[in-house]
Protein backbone atom coordinates (compact mmCIF):
# COMPACT_ATOMS: atom_id res chain seq x y z
CA UNK A 1 0.00 0.00 0.00
CA UNK A 2 1.12 3.52 -0.77
CA UNK A 3 1.45 6.43 1.63
CA UNK A 4 1.75 9.99 0.30
CA UNK A 5 3.40 12.30 2.86
CA UNK A 6 2.57 15.46 0.97
CA UNK A 7 4.04 17.90 3.50
CA UNK A 8 6.98 15.64 4.39
CA UNK A 9 7.64 13.09 7.13
CA UNK A 10 10.69 12.29 9.26
CA UNK A 11 13.09 9.53 8.28
CA UNK A 12 12.06 7.62 11.41
CA UNK A 13 8.47 7.63 10.15
CA UNK A 14 9.52 6.48 6.68
CA UNK A 15 11.62 3.68 8.18
CA UNK A 16 8.76 2.47 10.39
CA UNK A 17 6.27 2.47 7.50
CA UNK A 18 8.64 0.73 5.09
CA UNK A 19 9.37 -1.88 7.74
CA UNK A 20 5.61 -2.42 7.95
CA UNK A 21 5.48 -3.06 4.21
CA UNK A 22 4.28 0.34 2.99
CA UNK A 23 5.66 2.38 0.09
CA UNK A 24 6.23 5.97 1.19
CA UNK A 25 6.11 8.82 -1.35
CA UNK A 26 7.41 12.20 -0.18
CA UNK A 27 6.79 14.14 -3.40
CA UNK A 28 5.02 17.43 -2.67
CA UNK A 29 2.03 17.53 -5.00
CA UNK A 30 0.36 20.88 -5.68
CA UNK A 31 -3.10 21.18 -4.13
CA UNK A 32 -4.87 21.42 -7.49
CA UNK A 33 -3.14 18.27 -8.77
CA UNK A 34 -3.61 16.22 -5.62
CA UNK A 35 -6.86 14.43 -6.55
CA UNK A 36 -5.45 13.17 -9.86
CA UNK A 37 -2.18 12.10 -8.24
CA UNK A 38 -3.91 10.16 -5.45
CA UNK A 39 -6.11 8.30 -7.93
CA UNK A 40 -3.40 7.64 -10.52
CA UNK A 41 -0.90 6.38 -7.93
CA UNK A 42 -3.52 4.43 -5.97
CA UNK A 43 -2.67 6.20 -2.69
CA UNK A 44 -4.28 4.62 0.39
CA UNK A 45 -2.94 7.01 3.05
CA UNK A 46 -2.57 10.80 2.74
CA UNK A 47 -0.41 12.49 5.37
CA UNK A 48 -0.38 16.28 5.68
CA UNK A 49 0.78 19.00 8.04
CA UNK A 50 -0.64 22.52 7.72
CA UNK A 51 0.15 23.30 4.06
CA UNK A 52 -2.18 20.79 2.36
CA UNK A 53 -5.96 20.94 2.81
CA UNK A 54 -8.22 17.90 2.67
CA UNK A 55 -11.77 19.05 1.91
CA UNK A 56 -15.00 17.34 0.84
CA UNK A 57 -14.17 17.55 -2.88
CA UNK A 58 -10.96 15.57 -2.41
CA UNK A 59 -12.60 13.06 -0.07
CA UNK A 60 -15.44 12.47 -2.58
CA UNK A 61 -13.10 12.26 -5.57
CA UNK A 62 -10.63 9.77 -4.04
CA UNK A 63 -12.54 6.56 -3.17
CA UNK A 64 -9.28 4.60 -2.70
CA UNK A 65 -8.20 6.69 0.29
CA UNK A 66 -8.44 4.85 3.60
CA UNK A 67 -6.61 7.13 6.05
CA UNK A 68 -6.00 10.87 6.32
CA UNK A 69 -3.26 11.75 8.81
CA UNK A 70 -2.22 15.11 10.23
CA UNK A 71 1.31 15.43 11.58
CA UNK A 72 0.57 17.64 14.55
CA UNK A 73 -2.40 18.67 16.67
CA UNK A 74 -4.92 20.96 14.94
CA UNK A 75 -6.96 19.45 12.13
CA UNK A 76 -8.71 22.59 10.85
CA UNK A 77 -7.26 21.95 7.35
CA UNK A 78 -9.18 18.64 7.16
CA UNK A 79 -12.96 18.07 6.94
CA UNK A 80 -12.69 15.52 9.73
CA UNK A 81 -16.34 14.68 10.40
CA UNK A 82 -17.16 14.37 6.71
CA UNK A 83 -14.20 12.06 6.13
CA UNK A 84 -15.25 9.84 9.04
CA UNK A 85 -18.84 9.76 7.75
CA UNK A 86 -17.41 8.46 4.48
CA UNK A 87 -15.65 5.65 6.34
CA UNK A 88 -12.13 7.08 6.36
CA UNK A 89 -9.89 6.98 9.43
CA UNK A 90 -8.60 10.43 10.42
CA UNK A 91 -5.57 10.46 12.71
CA UNK A 92 -3.25 13.05 14.24
CA UNK A 93 -0.41 13.24 16.77
CA UNK A 94 -1.62 15.44 19.63
CA UNK A 95 1.16 14.63 22.08
CA UNK A 96 4.21 14.65 19.82
CA UNK A 97 4.92 18.35 19.54
CA UNK A 98 3.73 19.61 22.94
CA UNK A 99 7.16 20.17 24.46
CA UNK A 100 8.56 21.72 21.27
CA UNK A 101 5.80 24.35 21.27
CA UNK A 102 6.33 24.97 24.99
CA UNK A 103 10.05 25.59 24.48
CA UNK A 104 9.40 27.97 21.58
CA UNK A 105 6.98 29.98 23.72
CA UNK A 106 9.63 30.30 26.41
CA UNK A 107 12.30 31.12 23.85
CA UNK A 108 10.10 34.08 22.91
CA UNK A 109 9.33 34.97 26.53
CA UNK A 110 12.97 35.02 27.60
CA UNK A 111 13.86 36.99 24.49
CA UNK A 112 11.08 39.53 25.00
CA UNK A 113 11.82 39.92 28.71
CA UNK A 114 15.40 40.94 27.86
CA UNK A 115 14.75 42.64 24.48
CA UNK A 116 16.78 40.05 22.58
CA UNK A 117 14.54 40.39 19.51
CA UNK A 118 15.52 44.07 19.25
CA UNK A 119 19.11 43.73 20.42
CA UNK A 120 19.83 41.05 17.82
CA UNK A 121 18.67 43.45 15.12
CA UNK A 122 20.44 46.51 16.47
CA UNK A 123 23.84 45.15 17.52
CA UNK A 124 24.99 44.31 13.96
CA UNK A 125 23.94 47.80 12.83
CA UNK A 126 25.02 49.96 15.77
CA UNK A 127 27.05 47.77 18.13
CA UNK A 128 30.35 49.43 17.21
CA UNK A 129 29.07 53.02 17.12
CA UNK A 130 26.32 53.11 19.76
CA UNK A 131 27.22 50.40 22.27
CA UNK A 132 26.47 52.53 25.34
CA UNK A 133 23.22 53.79 23.82
CA UNK A 134 22.02 50.26 23.15
CA UNK A 135 23.09 49.14 26.61
CA UNK A 136 20.96 51.90 28.12
CA UNK A 137 18.02 51.16 25.79
CA UNK A 138 17.89 47.50 26.77
CA UNK A 139 18.78 47.86 30.45
CA UNK A 140 15.23 47.47 31.79
CA UNK A 141 14.83 43.72 31.37
CA UNK A 142 12.63 41.62 33.62
CA UNK A 143 13.03 38.15 35.13
CA UNK A 144 10.46 35.40 34.62
CA UNK A 145 11.12 33.84 38.02
CA UNK A 146 8.44 34.91 40.49
CA UNK A 147 6.10 36.16 37.78
CA UNK A 148 2.68 34.70 36.92
CA UNK A 149 2.10 32.81 33.68
CA UNK A 150 -1.48 32.73 32.46
CA UNK A 151 -2.38 29.79 30.21
CA UNK A 152 -5.53 29.87 28.09
CA UNK A 153 -6.26 26.31 26.98
CA UNK A 154 -4.91 23.65 29.33
CA UNK A 155 -4.67 20.62 27.11
CA UNK A 156 -1.44 18.80 26.31
CA UNK A 157 0.44 21.84 24.97
CA UNK A 158 -0.87 24.20 27.64
CA UNK A 159 0.22 21.75 30.33
CA UNK A 160 3.64 21.23 28.72
CA UNK A 161 4.11 25.01 28.70
CA UNK A 162 3.04 25.21 32.34
CA UNK A 163 5.69 22.62 33.23
CA UNK A 164 8.41 24.78 31.69
CA UNK A 165 7.03 27.75 33.64
CA UNK A 166 7.08 25.82 36.93
CA UNK A 167 10.66 24.78 36.24
CA UNK A 168 11.50 28.45 35.70
CA UNK A 169 10.07 29.39 39.11
CA UNK A 170 6.85 30.96 37.85
CA UNK A 171 3.36 30.80 39.31
CA UNK A 172 0.89 29.22 36.87
CA UNK A 173 -2.80 30.10 36.50
CA UNK A 174 -4.88 28.44 33.81
CA UNK A 175 -8.28 28.51 32.14
CA UNK A 176 -9.88 25.69 30.20
CA UNK A 177 -13.66 25.32 29.66
CA UNK A 178 -13.36 21.52 29.61
CA UNK A 179 -10.99 20.95 32.52
CA UNK A 180 -11.36 21.65 36.25
CA UNK A 181 -7.89 20.55 37.32
CA UNK A 182 -4.73 18.87 36.07
CA UNK A 183 -1.89 17.02 37.73
CA UNK A 184 1.44 18.02 36.23
CA UNK A 185 4.38 15.68 36.73
CA UNK A 186 7.79 17.29 36.27
CA UNK A 187 10.51 14.76 35.52
CA UNK A 188 14.14 15.65 36.11
CA UNK A 189 17.37 14.30 34.65
CA UNK A 190 18.16 12.00 37.55
CA UNK A 191 14.75 10.35 37.78
CA UNK A 192 13.34 12.62 40.47
CA UNK A 193 9.74 13.72 39.96
CA UNK A 194 7.64 16.53 41.41
CA UNK A 195 3.85 16.75 41.11
CA UNK A 196 1.86 19.97 40.87
CA UNK A 197 -1.92 20.14 41.05
CA UNK A 198 -3.31 23.07 39.08
CA UNK A 199 -6.96 24.05 39.54
CA UNK A 200 -8.27 25.99 36.56
CA UNK A 201 -9.91 29.36 37.15
CA UNK A 202 -12.03 31.71 35.04
CA UNK A 203 -10.69 33.28 31.87
CA UNK A 204 -11.22 36.73 33.38
CA UNK A 205 -9.16 35.85 36.47
CA UNK A 206 -6.32 34.51 34.32
CA UNK A 207 -6.30 37.73 32.28
CA UNK A 208 -6.27 39.83 35.46
CA UNK A 209 -3.40 37.93 37.11
CA UNK A 210 -1.02 37.15 34.22
CA UNK A 211 2.30 38.92 33.82
CA UNK A 212 2.94 36.62 30.86
CA UNK A 213 0.09 35.10 28.85
CA UNK A 214 0.19 32.15 26.43
CA UNK A 215 -2.60 30.73 24.28
CA UNK A 216 -3.02 27.04 23.48
CA UNK A 217 -6.51 26.84 22.04
CA UNK A 218 -7.90 25.45 18.76
CA UNK A 219 -9.00 27.67 15.88
CA UNK A 220 -12.46 29.12 16.50
CA UNK A 221 -14.99 31.46 14.94
CA UNK A 222 -14.55 34.27 17.47
CA UNK A 223 -11.37 35.87 18.73
CA UNK A 224 -10.24 34.46 22.08
CA UNK A 225 -8.33 37.70 22.74
CA UNK A 226 -9.96 40.89 21.50
CA UNK A 227 -10.24 44.49 22.70
CA UNK A 228 -12.40 43.55 25.71
CA UNK A 229 -9.88 40.95 26.88
CA UNK A 230 -6.94 43.35 26.49
CA UNK A 231 -8.78 45.84 28.72
CA UNK A 232 -8.92 43.29 31.56
CA UNK A 233 -5.17 42.53 31.48
CA UNK A 234 -2.43 44.03 33.62
CA UNK A 235 -0.59 46.98 32.11
CA UNK A 236 2.69 45.83 30.58
CA UNK A 237 1.70 42.19 30.02
CA UNK A 238 3.77 40.06 27.63
CA UNK A 239 1.78 37.72 25.35
CA UNK A 240 2.61 34.74 23.12
CA UNK A 241 0.40 33.12 20.49
CA UNK A 242 1.79 29.83 19.19
CA UNK A 243 -1.66 28.28 18.81
CA UNK A 244 -3.55 29.33 15.68
CA UNK A 245 -3.73 32.49 13.62
CA UNK A 246 -7.05 34.20 14.29
CA UNK A 247 -7.39 33.48 18.00
CA UNK A 248 -5.86 36.90 18.75
CA UNK A 249 -7.22 40.00 17.03
CA UNK A 250 -4.02 41.36 15.50
CA UNK A 251 -5.42 44.88 15.00
CA UNK A 252 -6.45 45.03 18.66
CA UNK A 253 -3.03 43.66 19.65
CA UNK A 254 -1.21 46.46 17.84
CA UNK A 255 -3.49 49.03 19.52
CA UNK A 256 -2.82 47.43 22.92
CA UNK A 257 0.93 47.68 22.28
CA UNK A 258 0.60 51.33 21.25
CA UNK A 259 -1.37 52.15 24.41
CA UNK A 260 1.17 50.37 26.65
CA UNK A 261 -1.35 47.78 27.83
CA UNK A 262 0.78 45.09 26.16
CA UNK A 263 4.51 45.65 26.60
CA UNK A 264 5.64 43.15 23.97
CA UNK A 265 4.26 40.08 22.23
CA UNK A 266 5.33 36.96 20.35
CA UNK A 267 3.57 35.54 17.33
CA UNK A 268 4.34 32.17 15.76
CA UNK A 269 1.00 32.10 13.91
CA UNK A 270 -0.85 34.73 11.94
CA UNK A 271 -4.32 35.53 10.64
CA UNK A 272 -2.91 35.75 7.11
CA UNK A 273 -0.43 32.94 6.49
CA UNK A 274 1.82 32.78 4.56
CA UNK A 275 1.68 36.58 4.14
CA UNK A 276 1.38 38.23 7.56
CA UNK A 277 0.41 41.89 7.76
CA UNK A 278 3.35 44.24 7.23
CA UNK A 279 2.47 46.24 10.36
CA UNK A 280 3.18 43.08 12.37
CA UNK A 281 6.42 42.27 10.57
CA UNK A 282 7.78 45.78 11.15
CA UNK A 283 6.61 46.26 14.74
CA UNK A 284 9.61 46.46 17.11
CA UNK A 285 7.51 45.21 20.06
CA UNK A 286 6.90 41.86 18.37
CA UNK A 287 9.07 38.75 18.39
CA UNK A 288 8.16 36.68 15.33
CA UNK A 289 8.64 33.13 14.05
CA UNK A 290 7.17 31.58 10.86
CA UNK A 291 4.86 28.93 12.42
CA UNK A 292 7.70 26.78 13.73
CA UNK A 293 6.19 25.66 17.05
CA UNK A 294 6.47 21.95 16.27
CA UNK A 295 9.54 22.28 14.07
CA UNK A 296 12.17 20.46 16.09
CA UNK A 297 14.00 17.33 14.99
CA UNK A 298 12.77 15.53 18.10
CA UNK A 299 9.11 16.46 17.54
CA UNK A 300 9.22 15.49 13.87
CA UNK A 301 10.72 12.12 14.80
CA UNK A 302 7.95 11.54 17.33
CA UNK A 303 5.29 12.66 14.83
CA UNK A 304 6.62 10.35 12.10
CA UNK A 305 6.83 7.25 14.27
CA UNK A 306 3.46 7.93 15.93
CA UNK A 307 1.73 8.29 12.54
CA UNK A 308 3.42 5.10 11.32
CA UNK A 309 2.27 3.16 14.40
CA UNK A 310 -1.32 4.34 13.98
CA UNK A 311 -1.38 3.50 10.24
CA UNK A 312 0.01 0.01 10.83
CA UNK A 313 -2.50 -0.59 13.64
CA UNK A 314 -5.43 0.48 11.46
CA UNK A 315 -4.48 -1.24 8.21
CA UNK A 316 -2.42 -4.11 9.61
Amino acid sequence: MKVLANDGISQSGIDALEKGGYEVITTTVAQEQLINYINEKDIAVLLVRSATTVRKDLIDACPGLKIIGRGGVGMDNIDVEYAREKGLSVINTPASSSHSVAELVFGHFYGLARFLHNSNRDMPLEGDTNFKGLKKAYAKGTELKGKTLGVLGFGRIGQATAKVALGAGMKVVAFDPFLEKANLELEFFDGQKVNFNIQTISKEEVLKQADFLTLHVPAQKEYVIDEAEFNIMKDGVIIANAARGGVVNEVALVKAIESGKVARAALDVFEKEPKPEMQLLMNPALSLTPHTGAATNEAQDRIGTELAEQIINILG
